[in-house]
């Protein structure tokens, strides 16, 4: 290399260092904007295809509703499959928030496939569960097997598996600002880390973009009456808040003490879902409908339509805490869509406010309090709903959140700030160690 040469190098080289000082965010900014496209495009694929799939398993169980008789050997099935080869895999999206608090070994590739299986075979063959907790943990899967290649630290790892998250519930739900607030406030109530908050943004709207170009289809949803802002309507949706609260916090108890009456009950664990299934493919024979199994989205939207009678939401319940309680696969947010609906929509019996907006209220609100989420789901009724419903939507977020208590439907949860101040014992405890 000539002088010449050498010097220009040098130049070159005391600029860029320059340039970089003076934008010290830049190298953080071209690092995760690379990792969150890498996740965003395996995570939306991911997503798309279980969309596609799930949507097809659906379909077809309307078919052939005699597939239901089937429901307690496919609980047998996943339960031995879990039993013998899953066991690292089992606890979940609470696995990702341990990690996330506390990163240890790489989350097993294998929960991505055993979960997807899990989740078919439940909704293919009856049971009464969602989608979230299985897009959430193939997301954190799949990006998590990214840690050794990208060399990432343990703090760094933090961020992958928050991104993850995000990625994983903007792309199946269609709601990347949502996927992305959630992914932040999920896994610490009250408190949101700001370190993740590009990497998580942009992973959720890369995934959010994948799934579309897949063309996996999503759900549209219409409030057609937004009342003028004014004190009725306000004191109205207050109201709506703490019953929505309310049954959150109900739906959370309830879920863990039959997962416990279960785990007592019945020693060996494939026999759980088996006994479940007898129990939840029983109770359709018994009921004559299909409308409380699977993930309910036809009666979702006749929510917003029409007044659901006052037990659509209780049966919906029930029907979700047998199946996910005694241990099939899915999610549990679906289905509280279904019940903070169908709640909202009864409750236009004696509530003057629309039935179209208190269903969309239900939908985000008994979600919040049943997750701890107010900001995500805030955001997610705008994202579904518009703009013009926001102001009603965060009202009854925010009181749900608070009247649900210390209660979560992720046992692993931990608490960054309690929700009241008599409270302040419960910091930096996890929700399952409040009992």
């Amino acid at each position: 290399m000539s002088k010449n040469q050498r010097s220009f190098a040098k130049t070159a080289s005391l600029q860029f260092t320059i340039f970089f000082r003076k934008y010290p965010a830049l190298p953080y900014v071209f690092k995760w904007f690379c990792i969150s496209l890498v996740i965003g495009l395996a995570v939306g694929s991911a997503s798309a295809g279980f969309l596609i799939s799930l949507d097809w398993a659906t379909n077809f169980r309307e078919s052939h509703q005699w597939l239901i008789a089937l429901l307690p050997i496919g609980g047998l099935l996943i339960g031995l499959l879990y039993y013998y080869y899953g066991r690292d895999a089992e606890a979940g999206n609470n696995l990702l928030i341990d990690t996330i608090h506390e990163p240890q070994k790489v989350i097993p590739f294998r929960m991505a496939p055993f979960v997807y299986l899990g989740t078919m075979v439940t909704h293919f063959l009856g049971g009464s569960a969602g989608r979230e907790g299985t897009a959430l943990q193939m997301a954190g899967a799949i990006a998590d097997q990214f840690s050794k290649p990208f060399r990432l630290s343990s703090s760094e790892r933090t961020i992958l598996i928050i991104s993850a998250i995000a990625a994983g519930f903007g792309s199946v739900f269609g709601t990347p600002l949502a996927g992305a607030v959630f992914g932040l406030e999920v896994f610490l109530i009250g408190r949101i880390r700001y370190n993740a908050i590009f990497p998580a943004f942009a992973s959720a709207i890369f995934a959010d973009w994948t799934t579309h170009q897949w063309q996996a289809k999503h759900t549209h949803y219409h409030i057609s009456i937004v009342p003028e802002l004014d004190f009725l309507p306000v004191l109205y949706s207050i109201i709506a808040g703490i019953a929505f609260g309310l049954c959150a916090a109900s739906f959370s108890k309830i879920i863990h003490w039959t997962a416990n009456q279960f785990k007592k009950r019945i020693t060996f664990p494939p026999m759980r879902p088996f006994a479940g299934g007898i129990i939840v493919a029983l109770a359709a024979l018994a009921i004559g409908t299909t409308k409380y199994i699977g993930l309910g989205i036809p009666v979702i939207v006749q929510s917003f339509e029409v007044q659901l009678p006052p037990y659509d939401f209780a049966l919906k319940m029930a029907f979700t805490i047998l199946t996910l309680a005694a241990g099939f696969k899915g999610g549990e947010v679906t289905p509280l869509f279904f019940i903070g609906a169908a709640l909202g929509s009864a409750m236009s019996l004696v509530i003057p406010l629309p039935v179209g907006l208190l269903a969309g209220m239900g939908f985000v609100a008994v979600f919040a309090g049943a997750t701890n989420t107010p900001l995500a789901c805030t955001l997610m009724g705008i994202e579904l709903f518009g703009a013009d419903c926001g102001i009603y939507v965060a009202i009854a977020c925010v009181v749900s959140y608070l009247f649900s208590g210390h209660n979560s439907i992720y046992g692993r949860q931990k608490i960054g700030e309690p929700k009241h101040a008599r409270f302040s014992n419960y910091s930096d405890k996890t929700i399952s160690n409040l009992k």
